[in-house]
């Protein structure tokens, strides 16, 4: 059975802190890897640590703790930003996502996230048994992009968490550069 949406993002927090540049290289890797078209010259922009800044000073993110080089972002500013890049990727203007990220509390904005980068969390990591040779293997198929699967068997050392994530990552980013 595929996990559920939402383990799947909460999967990031283990990453958690970040400062201002590690906080948007992530965001921009998981966005990217959703594949959800730009609509507007700013969406088409990857978060950089001077935009966290901006938007934290706009009071879109929550600030952080600590200040200057030593600020660290948690979880819910990995769910605030990437909800920003998703709302500005949708056609939303930083107004009405300032407005609408007031009324949201965390486990909505968590939700409303997952919902919306449920491919590019791995929502298709099935599992499936497969016999072979008189022994039953039990398999990971995991969704990467449209026509691409990676499959491991579970009891692989790849088949932890982190390193399928890691690899499920890794193919989508060859085949992003492979559309350039």
């Amino acid at each position: 059975m595929a996990e559920s949406p939402v383990a799947l993002l909460r999967a990031h927090s283990r990453y958690a802190p970040w400062n201002a540049r590690g906080l948007a290289a992530h965001v921009t890797a998981l966005a990217d890897a959703a594949g959800i078209r730009p609509t507007n010259a700013s969406a088409r922009q990857a978060p950089s640590a001077r935009s966290v800044r901006f938007y934290v000073a706009n009071g879109l993110l929550d600030r952080p703790e600590g200040t200057g080089t030593s600020a660290t972002y948690n979880y819910r500013h990995f769910l605030q930003l990437l909800a920003i890049k998703v709302r500005q990727r949708e056609g939303a203007t930083l107004e009405q996502i300032k407005s609408e990220m007031k009324e949201v509390a965390g486990d909505a904005l968590e939700r409303r996230v997952a919902s919306s980068l449920a491919p590019a969390l791995g929502a298709g990591i099935d599992r499936a048994v497969q016999a072979d040779d008189d022994v039953q293997h039990s398999w990971r198929r995991i969704a990467v992009t449209d026509g691409v699967e990676i499959h491991v068997r579970d009891d692989s050392p790849a088949a932890h968490d982190d390193a399928v994530l890691a690899m499920r990552e890794a193919v989508r980013a060859a085949v992003a550069r492979g559309r350039q």
